[in-house]
């Protein structure tokens, strides 16, 4: 079994060192989604929340989230993201929104966790925004679909 990368021999957390890495493009999908009711579906698909454009305001709040990865996971390093790309799309057999994000970059280490954040931040920006109507709304399905890039190489979720 491989030994967690981000503690030290003596079992201290450390930010990985990538100087030795090669620079290569790197790209990363993540999902997730927010299960509501059908009335606040239509709420949201309709653009009539109080607070506005719930899926606009989401894929804003999900770039920005990725942009931010490092201020918010500690050993997570600051990239420059070339690509940030959000998919909200209404499900009514969920009921809610499925949210997808693509990440990618040109650089040393991959762009999983600013994936995962991106989808993070957009699933709570839809429950912040939809929360007048409905509290019980529900986040999940939060993973890692696809990686590509970097030493390890390919990735895809079963």
């Amino acid at each position: 079994m491989s030994r967690l990368t981000h503690f030290d021999e003596a079992g201290a957390a450390h930010m990985v060192d990538v100087s030795g890495k090669a620079t290569t493009d790197r790209v990363a999908v993540a999902e997730g989604w927010v299960r509501m009711s059908a009335k606040t579906l239509d709420i949201v698909r309709s653009g009539s929340a109080k607070k506005g454009d719930v899926i606009g305001v989401a894929r804003l709040a999900g770039i920005m989230g990725a942009k931010r990865t490092a201020d918010l996971v500690p050993l997570c390093h600051p990239l420059p993201l070339s690509k940030v790309a959000l998919d909200l799309v209404p499900d009514d057999t969920l009921p809610g929104l499925r949210i997808t994000a693509t990440v990618a970059t040109a650089g040393r280490t991959g762009v999983e966790m600013e994936a995962l954040t991106a989808v993070s931040v957009a699933c709570l920006t839809v429950y912040d925004m939809a929360k007048a109507v409905q509290k019980d709304m529900e986040i999940g399905g939060l993973r890692l679909l696809s990686k590509s890039g970097g030493k390890s190489g390919d990735w895809s979720a079963p």
